[in-house]
């Protein structure tokens, strides 16, 4: 898909799918703006990818923040396509009866208030160039209960319901609202699942998880007119005729 003259700002693009997506994007021809609290790591990606690349130091569970980063990006290239909310957190991982209750809000912040604070702070600038796409990294986790994540559970489903919100309020304007399940991934939250030891997702084998570019390459054909008839839903890469749809293998 051809992304020539259209700008992408991704949330947690530091690493795993963010980083992809940013590289993806990228190769697509997208201007991409990349937001995450690493200053460190996305300035070195945007060295990586060249003049087209923005980095962003951004937490996004400070509005003030992320409309200041879209603020930023709208100065640097003139406006704002496509908004990628992936930044996420699942440390730390506990049972509700041991959980730490400011590490349990702070992934809702982040997982939660974070998505709602990039679509809040995304839609004007969309809405007045007459449209724009919105994608959120939803998950399994979001339709069914897992133990030692009550945090990441409550958050993901929350999401989900913000991108059937933002269809059913804003489709009328232009605005394409979709959500991507891409199932486990090969990505550092992998490994903090994994040294948890809690629940069947932290015994699977690293060779269970897909690479991180798969959801990048998901997240690029989403823009398109063929995911279309998913607005106001989720995609889920499990799926293997959506796979075939992406051209993964």
């Amino acid at each position: 898909m051809d992304m020539t003259g259209k700008t992408v700002m991704i949330t947690g693009a530091s690493r795993g799918i963010g980083a992809e997506a940013a590289r993806v994007f990228a190769g697509a021809g997208a201007n991409v703006a990349l937001l995450a609290r690493g200053q460190e790591a996305i300035a070195d990606l945007a060295g990586e990818i060249g003049d087209r690349a923005l980095a962003v130091p951004c937490n996004v569970s400070r509005y003030t923040e992320v409309a200041a980063a879209v603020n930023a990006v709208r100065e640097a290239f003139g406006g704002l396509d496509v908004l990628i909310n992936n930044a996420g957190a699942i440390e730390p991982i506990a049972r509700m009866d041991e959980a730490d209750p400011d590490g349990w809000a702070q992934v809702i912040d982040i997982n939660l208030k974070g998505v709602f604070f990039g679509m809040r702070a995304a839609l004007p600038v969309m809405k007045a160039a007459g449209g724009g796409s919105i994608l959120t990294v939803s998950s399994g986790a979001a339709h069914g209960p897992v133990e030692a994540w009550s945090h990441y559970c409550a958050s993901k489903a929350g999401v989900a319901m913000l991108t059937r919100c933002l269809d059913k309020e804003e489709a009328e304007n232009g605005i394409r609202a979709i959500g991507l399940s891409p199932g486990t991934v090969a990505t550092q939250m992998q490994r903090e699942i994994k040294a948890s030891g809690i629940n069947p997702v932290s015994k699977l084998e690293w060779s269970d998880h897909i690479p991180a570019d798969w959801p990048a390459k998901a997240l690029l054909w989403m823009c398109g007119p063929e995911a279309d008839d998913w607005c106001g839903q989720e995609i889920s890469l499990r799926d293997e005729e959506i796979r075939k749809k992406v051209g993964l293998v």
